[in-house]
């Protein structure tokens, strides 16, 4: 059903003008009504918060309650064609030009290629666990909606502001890249489009103003139409694959074994080091995930375009991977244009224009599919009102969420101006990991434990094998980052075959797919937790550092605003079906009464 004015529950029909700023359009709820009203909620954070940890959504709330609230439709436009397309131009962007060089030189060497096996596989088994979500919940939430029906609403959020950190830095890192590789393509050096500011640090003075100018140009073409974005993806992907398939056999043409000889020399350690950092290069193929609400047929759609997109995108990264070291020593590899620099090595310095101009199609697409995809994240969290329902607001001309999408641009541009963004590189591979790893545990959640189907004796069942599977993966993650022995994975390993042992044979499975699962339950999942909490220990502690600030603010944020006005929408939900019910009983026995008189 759609609703005029389904930003709020209490002020009946209002119709919305547009991207416009009305009194109830940031904090409307109850709480927020007076001083007054604020400090008494705030008296009840304990007691609201409990309930919000404990509280789930259900999927018929996801797909109707919360889709009414942004008070019209978004139209569904896209195939499986178009999800394929998008998930490739989404992944294949400026991490294949830049991070390859950079883990082949100092982590890994030509081992570089089972790095992004490892990567490819890890981030293949998280596309099974989002694919059976997107197709059993179609909305533009992603994993925000899949963790809030899963595992909670507190839950939910702490992932959903990581994933908008992801978004927002990933998409000003790649901005600024696009500079860079423009300026190569006019042969100019990339500070000659900046303006230096030398008064201020160098990591923020440097302003990049034609990252702020393709971020707007990227963002206008994305609310316009989504299935414009969709056409003009396609055809900018198809050019970049061109161009990809240039690299290789012109690289390999140039090929010489004897830069193979040395495979691993930084040993199994470097090889999944460099896994963690160039699980970066996949990330961009969960923004495909939100666009199931647009999807004609997600049962068949999304399952096609996810894995056939991942499994393409996988075997471009190695043929990539293999091109570069076989062209060069990985010793002599340029960390900042490795392809670029890689083909002048051999006397086809040429070809670093065909380079530059693979690299600018990539990260164009990659821009426009992580802001489609950004801006749904963040129309589904304003719908449950996390965040002000103003961000929630669909256009009715476009059917594309307008202010969602021109909020995150402001955003991304400001970051993309002043910022040098190489230290969060990792910081966004912890942010990433850390959602997949939780969308896998939602998963088990989802066929292992059903309200009033599962009994007591396997909840705790449930409860107990998870505990081993995460901790033992922590086990192993923890040990392999700090030892060299043998002894911990002697323990760590046969606890998480327990966990999974225990949940396949011990715990009977609570729901089934009704369209589309992944294959293996309980084993897909439990390795794609193992395998992101072992690629999350390869990563540096400073990270961890800024990861958990971010976390920090976001929970004080949930706590002083996203939990009180989230606390109240669901009550205020909850108190309309009650009537609703009460007054549907009530029709049912003046019914039955009619019926008796005559």
């Amino acid at each position: 059903m759609e609703v005029e004015g389904g930003n709020n529950f209490n002020g009946g029909v209002r119709r919305r003008r547009g991207c416009t700023f009305e009194k109830n359009d940031f904090f409307p709820e109850e709480s927020f009504k007076s001083w007054g009203n604020y400090g008494k909620a705030l008296m009840e954070t304990p007691f609201r918060l409990k309930d919000r940890v404990m509280a789930r959504s259900n999927d018929d709330t996801e797909l109707v309650e919360m889709k009414a609230r942004s008070n019209h439709q978004m139209k569904r436009t896209l195939n499986w064609w178009d999800l394929m397309w998008f998930g490739i131009g989404g992944v294949i962007g400026s991490g294949i030009f830049v991070l390859t060089g950079l883990e082949a030189r100092d982590a890994a060497g030509p081992a570089v290629v089972l790095s992004y096996v490892v990567s490819g596989i890890s981030a293949l088994l998280c596309v099974f666990c989002y694919t059976e979500f997107a197709v059993e919940i179609p909305v533009a939430g992603g994993s925000f909606a899949y963790l809030r029906v899963e595992l909670g609403d507190f839950v939910a959020f702490i992932a959903a502001g990581n994933i908008l950190l992801e978004y927002v830095i990933g998409q000003a890192a790649v901005a600024r890249s696009w500079t860079s590789h423009f300026a190569t393509l006019c042969n100019k050096h990339p500070n000659d489009f900046r303006i230096i500011v030398h008064d201020m640090d160098p990591i923020y003075g440097h302003l990049d103003p034609i990252a702020v100018i393709v971020l707007i140009a990227i963002a206008t073409l994305a609310v316009c139409s989504t299935k414009g974005s969709s056409i003009f993806n396609n055809i900018a992907t198809v050019v970049h694959l061109v161009v990809l398939a240039f690299i290789v056999i012109g690289g390999l043409s140039k090929a010489n074994p004897e830069n193979y000889t040395s495979f691993a020399p930084f040993g199994a350690r470097g090889v999944f080091k460099a896994s963690a950092v160039l699980f970066f290069a996949y990330v961009g193929f969960d923004a495909v995930s939100t666009m199931a609400e647009e999807t004609k047929n997600p049962a068949r759609d999304i399952p096609i375009g996810l894995v056939g997109s991942m499994v393409i995108t996988t075997f471009v990264y190695c043929l990539l991977a293999v091109t570069l070291c076989l062209m060069q020593d990985y010793k002599t590899i340029d960390v900042n244009a490795p392809f670029s620099v890689a083909f002048t090595a051999v006397g086809w310095n040429w070809a670093k224009y065909i380079v530059a101009l693979g690299a600018l199609k990539g990260m164009t697409t990659v821009l426009l599919v992580t802001t489609v995809g950004s801006s749904r994240y963040l129309t589904h969290i304003a719908r449950t009102h996390m965040m002000p329902p103003w961000f929630a607001h669909v256009d009715e001309r476009t059917g594309t969420p307008l202010n969602a999408t021109f909020s995150m641009l402001a955003a991304t541009s400001l970051i993309a101006l002043f910022t040098d963004l190489g230290i969060l590189s990792n910081l966004l591979s912890i942010s990433t990991l850390f959602i997949f790893m939780l969308v896998a545990v939602g998963l088990l959640v989802r066929r292992y434990y059903s309200s009033g189907v599962t009994t007591k004796g396997n909840q705790v069942k449930l409860i107990v094998c998870l505990v081993l599977i995460i901790g033992s993966s922590c086990g192993f993650s923890a040990y392999w980052a700090n030892s060299d022995g043998w002894i911990g994975w002697a323990i760590t390993v046969p606890l998480w075959l327990l966990g999974t042992v225990g949940l396949w044979l011990g715990v009977p499975q609570a729901r089934q797919p009704k369209l589309w699962g992944v294959p293996l339950v309980p084993w897909l999942p439990s390795l794609s937790i193992a395998i992101n909490i072992f690629l999350l220990g390869s990563i540096d502690k400073d990270s961890y550092i800024r990861f958990g600030i971010w976390t920090g603010i976001l929970f004080v944020y949930y706590v002083l605003f996203g939990l009180h006005a989230s606390f109240d929408t669901a009550k205020e939900f909850e108190s309309k079906n009650s009537n609703e019910e009460v007054d549907t009983e009530l029709k049912k026995v003046e019914e039955g009464v009619q019926r008796v008189k005559s």
